[in-house]
């Protein structure tokens, strides 16, 4: 039994001139306890759209998703989501950021200041939990972020294009945070991203949407995402076969994208 179903999921935008926009059609999905997927394509393909359906923030106008066998009706603590910019308070210290899920919950007790300092420790932000927010580079406050959903204890957690915004080098040494993360807590992770090389790494399984209307265009299986855990990053990502797969992928996103500038889709 999966722990996430996404059943033919459709979203449709109606416009104001009576036109609409069919940003996805059909798309199902399952994802079992643990696994962590990938989500690649083109711009305007419905990747977000699909990420803030599974979140709660909208409502599908077809299709449903469930999580624990029970129907996803609105937002939850059982789903964690960490945005492109952190959507952090940055008038707040590192810490009170990321105890302010439990305090809102009322349930900021010993046990839980434990486990916000545990937290601090597994990012790296030990030492930093008194600091500004407004203080932190850009990788670091990605790093509060990460914890802040954590701490919450959900059950996915779903991440928006997390680690976009971040320089070159900061941007792989927060993959491998990710991957570290995934492992120690065994938390199911859907990550969107606009790269073809962090989707392969990231993602145990990697979704090709095509162009709107969003829908399931291929799907890989990967081994890099294990071997990222352990290995070397840069070493895995100079293979043979993980050369293969971004090559093959990336010629398939160029050709969606081509098809788009020549109007090929909505």
């Amino acid at each position: 039994m999966s722990q996430l179903s996404i059943q033919n999921i459709s979203m449709r935008f109606d416009l104001p001139d009576g036109g609409h926009i069919q940003a996805l059609k059909d798309v199902s999905l399952e994802l079992n306890s643990g696994e962590l997927m990938s989500i690649l394509g083109p711009s305007g393909c419905g990747k977000t759209t699909l990420l803030n359906i599974v979140a709660g923030f909208l409502a599908p106008t077809n299709g449903q998703v469930l999580l624990n066998d029970h129907k996803v009706l609105g937002p939850d603590a059982e789903r964690g989501m960490v945005f492109q910019q952190g959507a952090l308070f940055e008038w707040m210290t590192v810490e009170e950021n990321v105890s302010f899920g439990p305090k809102m919950r009322g349930v900021y007790n010993a046990e839980a200041k434990d486990h916000v300092q545990h937290m601090l420790d597994v990012v790296g932000l030990k030492d930093f939990g008194s600091k500004p927010v407004y203080q932190l580079s850009g990788g670091m406050q990605q790093r509060v972020a990460l914890a802040r959903c954590l701490v919450n204890d959900p059950d996915v957690i779903l991440m928006d294009e997390p680690l976009g915004a971040l320089d070159a080098l900061t941007r792989e040494k927060m993959q491998g945070l990710v991957l570290k993360l995934w492992k120690e807590t065994g938390k199911t992770i859907i990550l969107i991203t606009h790269s073809v090389e962090e989707a392969l790494f990231l993602g145990e399984r990697l979704v090709v949407l095509a162009p709107r209307p969003g829908r399931i265009h291929k799907v890989y299986d990967l081994p890099f995402a294990d071997q990222g855990v352990e290995g070397d990053a840069r070493e895995i990502k100079a293979g043979p076969e993980f050369v293969e797969n971004r090559e093959e992928i990336l010629n398939m996103i160029w050709s969606m994208e081509e098809d788009i500038m020549a109007g090929g889709h909505a």
